[in-house]
């Protein structure tokens, strides 16, 4: 299992992330509730087995909770969202980038998929960021 130094979470697969975010949005959810929200964002849908195999080697790797009080059991986040994408992010710059954020930033911006308004937003940010002392 590949973890991320920076957290010590476990780094997610791409499948466990549709997951995540889920939850992250519902805040909690039973296997039907996860599977329903995944199955809207998906062409060919997903069967409860696949969902809940997920959520348990999910478990198993500490990235949700799950709570066994009732009958169907519930799954939570173990931990934000916001956590995630700053482990997330902080080992891409370290395994891609070599450490350098402005290598990261340079790519991301010149990758032609940030818009006029995201760029604006941005510059505003980094305003922020010289203002601090």
């Amino acid at each position: 299992m590949s973890s991320n130094k920076h957290s010590g979470l476990p780094r997610p697969t791409d499948a466990e992330m549709s997951l995540l975010r889920i939850l992250w949005e519902l805040g909690q959810g039973s296997v039907r509730e996860v599977l329903e929200a995944v199955n809207r964002e998906r062409e060919e849908p997903l069967g409860y087995t696949s969902v809940l195999k997920l959520l348990q080697i999910m478990t198993e790797k500490g990235l949700v909770i799950r709570d066994e009080s009732e009958r169907a059991h519930v799954y939570r986040p173990a931990a934000p969202a916001e956590r995630t994408r700053k482990a997330l992010v902080s080992d891409l710059v370290d395994r891609v980038f070599d450490g350098s954020a402005r290598a990261l930033v340079v790519q991301a911006l010149g990758s032609g998929r940030i818009s006029r308004r995201e760029l604006e937003e941005i510059g505003e940010f980094v305003d922020q960021l010289r203002r601090k002392p």
